[in-house]
């Protein structure tokens, strides 16, 4: 069955962390999200956010996109006819597996990498065909970016996320669309601009071969008018 994450194989690499991450929630853990009334409930709920949040730190997912060290992409790496590409448009951006890396690697910058995180995160559970994937997948996802204070969570309306919660226990396909699309708009009109703006980027796109340059400049030449006196002429070029 098609998705759109078969257009970016280059991201499934979730999986492999989430049973990790599981494992370490315990089974009382991944029951149905409630909303807690009492200071033992808190207390634990607490606890568990700080082991999760000492093993996002241990696992080095705020250093790399893709957990794979030997995967990861480098400014040497990329050309700037390639890097030039992303400027097209946001969607061109997440196409290219180096994109999303070196945009992601910008949002560190910002302290805002949580976003990118969860809108790959979002496309591989859409792919998920299994039942039974698709619930702990969900869950997965609600605890690490949705639940209040959870260790990455993400910026999203109260409505928003109060319908993920009441949907959690039979989660759909299309349980996070409305929460992805409204930090796909968060990234593509607030950070992609600033992106493309940033020393990270231009750095890259200024990677050209002798003699050439991205901005157009005025030239000075000297020319000689009919008397043999000599003036200087501006001209544009590239």
């Amino acid at each position: 069955m098609e998705t759109l994450l078969f257009l970016f194989p280059q991201f499934n690499y979730l999986a492999p962390k989430e049973e990790a991450y599981f494992k370490m929630l315990g089974p009382d853990d991944l029951q149905t999200p409630k909303m807690k009334d009492n200071s033992n409930s808190q207390h634990k709920d607490k606890e568990r956010k700080s082991r999760l949040s000492l093993f996002l730190t241990k696992s080095g997912s705020h250093e790399n996109v893709s957990p794979h060290k030997s995967t990861n992409t480098t400014s040497s790496n990329i050309s700037a006819e390639a890097a030039l590409k992303w400027s097209d448009s946001f969607e061109e951006l997440l196409k290219h597996s180096d994109g999303v890396q070196t945009f992601s690697r910008f949002l560190r910058t910002e302290f805002s990498e949580e976003n990118i995180e969860f809108w790959l995160a979002c496309e591989e559970y859409k792919s998920i065909d299994s039942e039974t994937k698709l619930v702990s997948k969900a869950k997965y996802i609600y605890t690490i970016y949705i639940e209040s204070e959870a260790p990455k969570e993400i910026n999203i309306d109260y409505p928003t996320k109060m319908a993920i919660q009441e949907n959690i226990t039979q989660p759909t396909k299309s349980l996070f669309d409305v929460a992805q699309i409204k930090v796909y708009n968060l990234m593509k009109n607030d950070c992609y601009p600033r992106f493309l703006n940033s020393d990270i980027y231009l750095h890259l796109t200024k990677k050209k071969g002798p003699g050439a340059t991205m901005f157009r400049r005025r030239s000075r030449s000297c020319v000689f008018n009919e008397r043999g006196e000599a003036t200087t002429e501006y001209s544009a070029w590239e």
